[in-house]
């Protein structure tokens, strides 16, 4: 709305420059009127010459004449130069667009009346530039991840044809080595499974819109099934959950896709939190309405320039695919998405060894009006 007006003000600052000259030009051939004739009418020394004489009576005879022959060529002036100026102005623009789709262009430089114009256009020039740089970033991190997961999809299925081989060709193993071999294939299995699984998500972020199915839900309730179900991994790698929930913690969401992002953030917690430390995960309700979630884990402070892409696509803290903390990258990326169609925000902070992811959802009555615009 904002460009329209302002382009309203440029074209009526044009106008109006355009009547000034108008005016301006009718004052002058006036006075340049006025002026010769007081001139000629006071001194006489033209009527010495000829050919002064001839013009000076000629200019007398026909004085409305070429006043109005003077006025039409002062008008004629201004209004091409007034017509030739916005013209100028499309020249201006159309180049200016031009830049808009070079790379690497000059900043865009216009007349001093479209300035606004000026910084708005170097703006979105310096946005689809960066866009443009995350886009490739981001399809450059996603080749790089499917190279490995491609790759890493070797190792485990090698594993797990030898063992099934070698328990196919040995029959009488005895009972120890047949469940040592049948255990390392089961693991080698899972891992397999996982490193799919990351193919499927790779997929279904770039593929797919999510969409939200609303109903009642008890957040409380919601978290300590979370917290339940990775009480295995977080027993695997020393941690152990400690909860600060209110009784119950009613709100309208999607719980499916809200487990999903508990499920991610606890996840990333086991991934990367100090061994024989808490994971502490809280809930409650602001005095404004919102609802604040939090999950904070002790290890590795995250340097700042990482802890502002941490929510990127295929950004991964841990680059290496030796460990099994290598994930698709995804996990926050889709956590943020999910969090953002309920109308809420997600935000992480990391300092003196702890990390703290923050979910904030919006006041439930809010949050329901956000639903009825989806459906």
């Amino acid at each position: 709305m904002s460009e329209f007006n302002y382009t309203g003000r440029v074209s009526r600052k044009l106008l109006a420059q355009y009547a000034l000259s108008l005016f301006g030009s009718l004052g002058i051939v006036v006075f340049l009127a006025a002026g010769c004739t007081f001139f000629f009418g006071v001194f006489s020394f033209w009527r010495d010459n000829i050919l002064l004489t001839y013009i000076v009576y000629f200019c007398r005879d026909y004085i409305l004449l070429l006043f109005l022959l003077s006025l039409g060529l002062a008008w004629l002036g201004c209004t091409i130069h007034f017509i030739r100026k916005p013209l100028d102005f499309l020249d201006e623009l159309a180049g200016a667009a031009e830049q808009l789709t070079q790379p690497d262009g000059e900043p865009i430089s216009l007349p001093p009346e479209l300035s606004v114009l000026e910084e708005h256009l170097n703006w979105a020039h310096s946005q689809a530039l960066r866009d443009q740089r995350a886009a490739r970033e981001a399809e450059q991190r996603k080749n790089d991840l499917v190279v490995y997961l491609a790759h890493d999809l070797k190792t485990p299925l090698t594993s797990v044809i030898g063992y099934l081989t070698l328990l196919r060709d040995e029959p009488e193993l005895p009972p120890e080595f047949r469940a040592r071999y049948t255990g390392v294939a089961l693991d080698k299995a899972e891992r397999l499974e996982d490193l799919i699984n990351e193919f499927f998500d790779v997929t279904r972020f770039n593929l797919s819109h999510m969409e939200l199915e609303k109903r009642p839900c008890d957040l409380s309730r919601m978290l300590q099934q979370v917290a339940s179900e990775f009480a295995p991994m977080l027993k695997e790698r020393g941690l152990f959950v400690r909860l600060d929930l209110p009784e119950t913690l009613p709100y309208p969401c999607d719980p499916d896709k809200l487990a999903r992002v508990f499920d991610n953030l606890l996840r990333n917690a086991c991934h990367y939190g100090e061994a024989d430390s808490a994971v502490d995960i809280s809930a409650r309700r602001e005095a404004g309405g919102e609802t604040l979630l939090s999950f904070a884990n002790r290890g590795a402070t995250i340097p700042p320039d990482k802890l502002e892409r941490v929510f990127e696509q295929f950004f991964r803290l841990d680059s290496s695919r030796a460990t099994h903390t290598g994930g698709a990258g995804l996990g926050l990326a889709i956590a943020r998405e999910i969090v953002e169609l309920h109308g809420g925000s997600i935000s992480a902070q990391s300092r003196d060894g702890v990390t703290v992811f923050t979910v904030l959802l919006p006041p439930p009555q809010e949050n329901r009006k956000n639903f009825e615009g989806i459906s």
